[in-house]
């Protein structure tokens, strides 16, 4: 458990005896500067995830529509998204890591969101003019005021589902399942366990594709291709939180744990925490 999940942790402990937690889902929008919800608005094909570590910002762009792509490519700058550190791009995919998060600029949900009592679970996703939030709250009271903020400040707001919270919130700030697997089809399932389960993955590896393959009596390239893709979403979906790990400072990499140089050791004797 990394520092901040167990100051959360002891934190609802001495909380959750006074009060009900609420898992609330929320979609916000704004009309009035330019910014990447009036992107997703102009451009419905296009969607934004970001995550955030109060340092830096992942954002993940996807574009579906691949005649809007360099569309949107170009509209990116006036946006003044920051100081950008790396900008990688595919044939519909823009990951940008910018340094100085977006999201404590003045007036945006997530500075509201941090100055009352509400965790925001990322990553956030934009699309179609909307921005989609996931909050958990500690008291009634700050998600009334945090109403009242959107409207003073002109954000409009629909609120999607508010229930009560029954899970544990140092889980909820990490990966979920749904996040890496829900993309994959049951044949990368398959694949993916297969290749694990033969030593595929293994250092030195034990078993190749060809092999693999083989003994499950499938083509070699069907099996491949569905190992690759497999392979791809996962890493995909992990690519932003590494983002956030690795460029943190040393003293919240300290904080969170980061394990360096590990490859040094020998592998029968690394410890995994």
């Amino acid at each position: 458990m990394t520092a901040i999940e167990l100051y959360l942790t002891k934190l609802i402990h001495t909380l959750v005896h006074k009060m009900a937690l609420f898992d609330i889902a929320l979609k916000v929008t704004h009309l009035r500067t330019p910014s990447l919800i009036d992107l997703t608005r102009r451009f419905s094909s296009a969607s934004v995830f970001i995550w955030c570590n109060r340092e830096n910002d992942v954002i993940e762009i996807v574009v579906r529509n691949l005649e809007e792509y360099p569309l949107v490519l170009e509209e990116i700058p006036a946006l003044q998204i920051g100081d950008v550190m790396e900008e990688i791009t595919d044939e519909q995919r823009l990951y940008l890591n910018v340094h100085r998060c977006h999201c404590m600029k003045q007036d945006t949900i997530v500075r509201h969101i941090g100055k009352l009592n509400i965790l925001n679970i990322f990553p956030n996703m934009i699309e179609n003019g909307w921005a989609y939030h996931r909050l958990i709250v500690f008291k009634h009271n700050d998600f009334e005021e945090l109403i009242r903020r959107f409207e003073k400040f002109g954000w409009h707001y629909k609120i999607l589902r508010k229930t009560p919270f029954d899970g544990f919130v140092s889980s909820s700030l990490t990966m979920s399942a749904d996040a890496l697997f829900s993309g994959l089809t049951e044949k990368q399932m398959e694949a993916i366990l297969a290749a694990h389960r033969s030593g595929y993955y293994n250092l030195p590896r034990v078993a190749d594709v060809k092999a693999i393959a083989a003994k499950r009596k499938v083509p070699r390239t069907t099996f491949q291709e569905h190992l690759m893709k497999a392979e791809n979403k996962i890493i995909s979906a992990l690519i932003p939180n590494i983002k956030l790990y690795y460029h943190a400072s040393p003293d919240r990499k300290q904080n969170l744990g980061v394990k360096r140089n590990i490859s040094r050791i020998p592998l029968n004797r690394q410890i995994v925490s």
